[in-house]
């Protein structure tokens, strides 16, 4: 391995760093409003299309130069990429609020990555990307106490009396500096009704606080979250 080839590795694998380091910066602003999609699917995504890149520049080097042979490599990634995309949509379901499977389908795809870079010869570009999907998915798994953050939840309240419920919940969440992110109400029989919110609390806010923010209204049936 000359210098040349050393020094030419490095500077892809700084590539993917920055796009992995873009990809955090999107993802930290997209998470801090509450979107689903996050700070490890952006990351994994950014990763994955800087890898895709990489490879459909530098991967068919050898071909191309070959005599007799006319083709545009950059076409095939983008075949697979279209591809990946449908694989990875069946990976993502939507309740309620909630979207789950959104990382592995960027996972996925980014995996789809890694496959064309080592079929295309640039082992270290590949073990590197998977080594860095790896430490994304490990190490940032867990909640980013360390990050300021807001966390949300989802509530489901039950008053047996229709009469300022709403207004009482809004009045509630004012005073703990609680915003409602989203909010709907359904009536019942027997004068009675059940609203659904979706709330951004505080940093720091236990959210078993919130049993105890309508501990004093006698018309709530229950409380869910």
């Amino acid at each position: 391995m000359n210098d040349t080839y050393l020094i030419t590795q490095i500077e892809l694998l700084l590539r993917l760093v920055v796009a992995g380091v873009c990809g955090f910066a999107i993802g930290y602003e997209r998470k801090s409003r509450l979107k689903e999609a996050g700070v490890r699917t952006h990351m994994i995504v950014a990763l994955g299309a800087a890898l895709i890149m990489i490879v459909s520049k530098y991967g068919f080097v050898d071909v191309v130069q070959l005599k007799g042979y006319v083709l545009d490599p950059s076409r095939i990634a983008a075949q697979i990429v279209s591809g990946i995309g449908f694989l990875g949509a069946g990976m993502i379901f939507v309740r309620k609020q909630a979207i789950n499977g959104l990382t592995t389908a960027a996972g996925v795809w980014t995996t789809a990555g890694v496959g064309m870079a080592i079929g295309a010869k640039l082992y270290f570009i590949g073990v590197s990307a998977t080594v860095i999907v790896l430490l994304v998915q490990i190490i940032l798994r867990h909640n980013f106490k360390w990050m300021p953050l807001p966390e949300s939840e989802q509530i489901d309240i039950e008053f047996d009396k229709i009469a300022d419920s709403i207004a009482f919940i809004q009045k509630k969440f004012a005073s703990s500096k609680i915003d409602i992110i989203n909010l709907s109400a359904e009536k019942n029989g027997n004068d009675s009704i059940h609203v659904e919110l979706f709330v951004k609390l505080p940093q720091g806010y236990d959210p078993a606080q919130l049993m105890d923010l309508f501990k004093d209204n006698p018309h709530i049936k229950s409380i869910e979250y």
